[in-house]
């Protein structure tokens, strides 16, 4: 799957000729022809580029680039079983049966290409969206899933004609202010979900060049406490096992950072028997760290006796080539952060050192005298490249994106300006109480009385619209008059690190 800049008269749904191709990056152009076998993917004997193949669907649709359109039944039933753990999507297309809030809008979206993203995706269609999608990740693209997509009629190969994405990470968005400025300027909304995102918009808000409305989803409770903080106390344990048939009780475990990823990665690790130290930067997080149980060191401190070390601050050269070398053998490395940035990658691939895979997401890096360190990923996302997420904690997230790219589409005009807004409390609020049925969960009403006394509705919102339980940075959701650009991680997704 392939990001693409054409002419901005093309139409939307017209698919770019080859000529009028531009990567966005390695991962983003690479995603679904590159994998090497994602999770929930059938490999195929076949490993020509798909961008030298013609396929057509079973209805003659032909307006896509994915690997192997045979394998779209089988993503379909992947699909159908992430649908029975992702209620409040569903609710949200019962409730379009007779209005579209999205009508008109066109979404061009950037994410991880997962059986929970193509949930979102065929929901965004059904509130009346028209969708062109990309896949953000090389390791996390299930081919099957673009498959049922593509045979469903979801184009997968995306055309920046127009102004609405949904991104992961951030970086779509950032590369288009960067190279496209005047395409940037005709946004109408931006929903971010990962840190790293966040803090580019945060940045450009300060420097006054924010020209568009952005949604900050990652900071809201739903998101943070859910997919951030659960889910990773989940999938951390999964991608390790999977991939490294590691026992962890009695091993040192480093973890940089504690913010709701790295609180979730240590409580699992710790709940095996591991010893488990913590770096920070921040001492609010690190005073935290403390008070759980947790060591807080340099890393320098006890990189040469750790036999695990986990990155999850969503920043960049976190675990560096100085630290790489100081490793005993045997060390694994790997990230539940934003990106391959925290993890200095650059500095492993030199003429003196040796990279050997052993299977697939797992690599061997090995030093001149024989030490060598485990790779996960190469560097990426553990959850989302080496395991599954679970698919309950993916609903919560994607439906606060969906209410997020709602609300900035149908809001009247002037209500949202050129700065960054945090989610509605009544909308992450309305969010979690779709999921609480499905937990056989009975929410206790408020009496008239005592909602007076408290000087709320006793429908809520519950909590002010400052009110965190957790402080954090988001992903992307971007309008442009009828068009969307919304820059989730859904993730992921799914992994946005940080902080209390």
């Amino acid at each position: 799957m392939q990001i693409q800049l054409t002419d901005q008269k093309q139409e939307f749904n017209k698919r770019p000729t080859k000529t009028g191709r531009r990567s966005l990056s390695h991962s983003i152009s690479q995603s679904s022809t590159d994998s090497y076998s994602s999770v929930g993917s059938v490999s195929s004997e076949d490993e020509s580029s798909p961008r030298d193949k013609a396929q057509t669907t079973s209805k003659g649709f032909s307006d896509f680039c994915i690997k192997n359109i045979k394998q779209a039944d089988f993503g379909r039933r992947e699909i159908e079983i992430a649908q029975q753990e992702m209620p409040a999507l569903m609710v949200l297309r019962k409730r379009a049966a007779g209005e579209k809030p999205l009508a008109g809008a066109k979404v061009l979206g950037c994410t991880h290409i997962t059986a929970q993203t193509a949930v979102l995706i065929e929901t965004l269609i059904v509130l009346g969206a028209q969708c062109r999608w990309a896949a953000c990740n090389i390791f996390s693209t299930q081919n099957a899933v673009a498959a049922a997509l593509a045979e469903r009629g979801a184009s997968d190969c995306v055309n920046l004609t127009h102004p609405f994405i949904l991104d992961d990470g951030g970086d779509l968005t950032h590369w288009i202010y960067k190279k496209h400025p005047s395409l940037f300027k005709s946004l109408k909304g931006i929903v971010e979900e990962s840190v790293t995102g966040i803090y580019r918009l945060y940045q450009l808000s300060k420097a006054g060049k924010l020209c568009v409305p952005a949604m900050n989803v990652n900071d809201s409770v739903t998101k943070q406490k859910f997919d951030n903080l659960y889910c990773c106390k989940e999938s951390i344990l999964d991608g390790l096992k999977r991939t490294t048939d590691t026992m962890f009780g009695g091993k040192q475990v480093a973890v940089c950072g504690y913010g709701e990823v790295g609180k979730g990665c240590c409580a699992a690790l710790k709940a095996l028997g591991a010893i488990v130290y913590v770096t920070e930067v921040d001492p609010i997080c690190a005073l935290q760290a403390c008070m759980d149980g947790f060591r807080v060191i340099k890393l320098s401190e006890v990189v040469r006796q750790v036999d695990v070390v986990i990155a999850c601050t969503g920043n960049k050269n976190v675990v560096v080539r100085e630290h790489l070398d100081r490793m005993k053998n045997g060390c694994i490395v790997c990230n539940m952060g934003h990106s391959s940035t925290e993890i200095d990658l650059a500095s492993l691939r030199t003429t003196e050192l040796r990279w050997e895979r052993v299977r697939p997401q797992v690599d061997h890096v090995i030093w001149p005298d024989g030490k060598r360190i485990v790779l996960l990923a190469e560097g990426r996302l553990l959850n989302l490249s080496c395991s599954t997420v679970p698919s309950l904690v993916l609903s919560i997230t994607a439906t606060t994106q969906a209410m997020a790219l709602i609300e900035l589409y149908s809001a009247p005009e002037g209500r949202y300006k050129q700065d960054v807004y945090l989610l509605p409390k009544k909308m992450d609020e309305f969010v979690a109480s779709l999921h609480l049925l499905t937990l056989d969960a009975h929410v206790t009403e408020l009496t008239d009385e005592q909602a007076k006394y408290l000087g709320i509705s006793k429908h809520g919102p519950f909590k002010p619209n400052y009110y965190r339980c957790v402080l954090c940075l988001t992903h992307t959701t971007t309008h442009i008059h009828d068009v969307f650009f919304i820059c989730i991680v859904i993730n992921i997704v799914i992994n946005c690190p940080h902080r209390y």
